[in-house]
């Protein structure tokens, strides 16, 4: 199996980022709030590697449409589409909780903080489904502009 570097690079990193989440919950459950604040900010970090990687690939290559068979690639899209939704809420939700944890605004952390990760696990959950699509179940289709692979037009 001939795996793109890239997008299997990227993807770990979300995996990575998640995995930490699940240690820095940990973390603050146990009352170790300074281990709690390095591991999240370390899948901050993770998050944000993804994030570089997944932009520059955009801009400078494109994204790789789904070549899976046209029967369920309406289902793909919308799945696609949530994940996307689920991303783009949980990188801004990580975003405040980072600010807000470093700035001691901590009854902010605390209410959003747990609602944050759930949807962060989903989004990294979502995530690896759709590399496993796009490049393991299926060979990738071509790769174009991200609102060609996105909406397939």
């Amino acid at each position: 199996m001939n795996l793109p570097i890239l997008p299997t690079i990227s993807t770990s990193f979300i995996v990575i980022s998640a995995i930490l989440v699940a240690i820095g919950w940990y973390k603050v459950a146990k009352r170790d709030l300074e281990g709690h604040k390095k591991v999240m900010l370390a899948a901050g970090a993770s998050a944000l590697t993804f994030f570089i990687i997944y932009v520059s690939r955009t801009l400078f290559i494109g994204n790789t449409s789904f070549g899976g068979p046209d029967s369920i690639k309406l289902y793909y899209t919308i799945f696609l589409v949530f994940h996307i939704t689920l991303a783009t809420t949980g990188g801004v939700l990580g975003l405040i909780m980072i600010v807000s944890g470093l700035k001691d605004r901590l009854n902010i952390h605390r209410k959003l903080g747990p609602t944050t990760s759930i949807i962060w696990f989903f989004t990294a959950i979502t995530g690896v489904a759709v590399y496993l699509l796009l490049y393991v179940f299926y060979k990738g289709g071509e790769t174009t502009s991200v609102f060609k692979a996105i909406l397939g037009i």
